[in-house]
């Protein structure tokens, strides 16, 4: 019998009715893990009690011994492509992984679907198709793009978290990228109407001086997009920022070089945010084959040097959240050839055991982890009702075995695609159930019709 079970029959005939509880010895809230029961009512957490508390006669208890009661995970970068590149992945299949990786909200980026995100009109086509389809919440972010200026006040009033551009080419016609006069433009507009720029930073020059060189070596394409074009696009991104008052959060950080500059003008009161990604944080470039372009991405994965350092700025507080950046392609486009395979990591299933593994190595707990990947890309989008277990949030759970491991088999994931550069590592951390508002949508590989709702920034 698990040490929980012994109060599993402890209950009260008083108090407020509630139909849910889950209890367990590890419970990650805001103030540390801790033995808690959770009073769930209603999809939303209406108390975070003692272990051993009187609950109410009416409550249905879930004990989960030891497993550990994690926040739902909120994933605020990932590339669903739905619709016009469905074959790439969609909304089905995006929230099924997500929802079986412990993630309970995702953020839809505006490109690689056809129609991007850029107007109204093209938001509204992307919600009805994500409606049916989604089994868990999801919101969108807009694009900046050079010719919709006039469109990104509308966007903001119709409820997009944000608005992404790219400061060097996005891989697709319909996105072009912005030039540092257009930056500006799209960065004063949004920083009119208080709304957030989130930046894929990296400077078209240095991209253009720097070797390229096809072919199935590594370390050509890792030279095709050196530390500088992050290092001087961030640079620029922050002066703007700083000039115009406008709040900004740099995408995918994969040079630490730039650490001390965003630490910089953190001090200073420049509203600039960091994130990384779980590809920078497990992986290096040192491991990474010849021809495995399933390891390919825009910036790329780095020397393990180079991840330390990357891992000293999390700890520090210099970045501030971990998300996936789950990028995915059909197979045949991950060709062997770096130079013309598609750039992206496809690992939304698996950011909760890979940064897992590695944080527990480094000597991090879970509750960084919940800080990092649940509560901060959280508050990042404005989701107050996300993002921590506390009463009045919606009960939004993941349920994880720590110490227990397993071998990545792609067959297995949910992604559409079922290329990824985690494909026979072992990872530490089974995610056993996944509960949106209260309701068990994913359990040992079985997931439930779509509950999902679509989001709104708060407005």
């Amino acid at each position: 019998m698990k040490k929980a079970d012994a109060k599993a029959d402890r209950r009260s005939d008083t108090g407020a009715g509630a139909g849910l509880v889950l209890r367990s010895t590890r419970v990650v809230t805001p103030d540390g893990t801790r033995p808690a029961a959770v009073l769930v009512s209603g999809g939303a957490i209406e108390a975070v009690l003692p272990h051993d508390a009187e609950l109410p006669a009416s409550a249905r208890v879930e004990e989960l011994g030891d497993d550990v009661l994690l926040p739902g995970l909120v994933d605020t970068h990932v590339h669903v492509n739905d619709p016009g590149r469905t074959e790439w992945e969609g909304f089905w299949t995006a929230t099924r992984a997500a929802a079986a990786g412990g993630i309970t909200t995702l953020l839809d980026m505006p490109l690689n679907s056809l129609p991007p995100t850029t107007t109204v009109e093209h938001l509204r086509v992307k919600q009805r198709v994500a409606g049916p389809k989604a089994h868990i919440d999801t919101g969108f972010w807009g694009g900046a793009i050079p010719d919709n200026t006039k469109d990104l006040r509308p966007l903001h009033d119709a409820g997009v978290f944000g608005f992404k551009c790219f400061l060097s080419p996005s891989g697709v016609d319909e996105f072009p990228e912005l030039d540092q006069e257009q930056l500006a433009r799209s960065m004063a507009e949004i920083a009119g109407f208080g709304g957030l720029l989130i930046v894929h930073a990296e400077d078209p020059h240095h991209l253009a001086s720097a070797p390229q060189r096809g072919g199935p070596a590594y370390a050509d394409f890792l030279a095709s997009r050196p530390r500088d074009a992050e290092n001087t696009a961030i640079e620029s991104l922050i002066a703007h920022a700083e000039r115009l008052n406008a709040r900004i959060h740099v995408l995918h950080l994969s040079s630490s070089d730039a650490l001390p500059l965003i630490a910089a003008a953190k001090r200073r009161g420049v509203r600039v945010s960091v994130e990384s990604c779980p590809h920078f944080l497990t992986l290096t470039a040192e491991e990474v084959p010849d021809g495995a372009t399933e390891f390919k991405c825009c910036p790329p994965i780095r020397e393990a040097a180079n991840q330390d350092a990357l891992w000293a700025g999390l700890a520090d507080g210099t970045i501030d959240c971990v998300v996936s950046d789950h990028s995915p392609c059909t197979t045949d486009l991950k060709t062997p050839d770096f130079a013309s395979a598609w750039g992206g990591i496809s690992s939304l299933q698996l950011g909760l055991p890979a940064i897992w593994t590695e944080a527990r190595r480094r000597g991090h707990s879970l509750d960084d982890v919940a800080r990092w990947m649940s509560a901060a890309p959280a508050r990042l989008a404005g989701l107050t009702r996300k993002g921590a277990i506390e009463a009045g949030r919606d009960a939004d759970f993941a349920v994880l075995a720590p110490d227990e491991t397993f071998t990545v088999d792609p067959a297995e994931l949910f992604h559409r695609n079922q290329v990824t550069a985690y494909a026979g590592r072992t990872l530490h951390g089974v995610v056993r159930s996944t509960w949106l508002r209260g309701t068990r949508i994913a359990a040992g590989g079985v997931l439930t019709e779509p509950t999902g709702r679509l989001l709104e920034r708060d407005r």
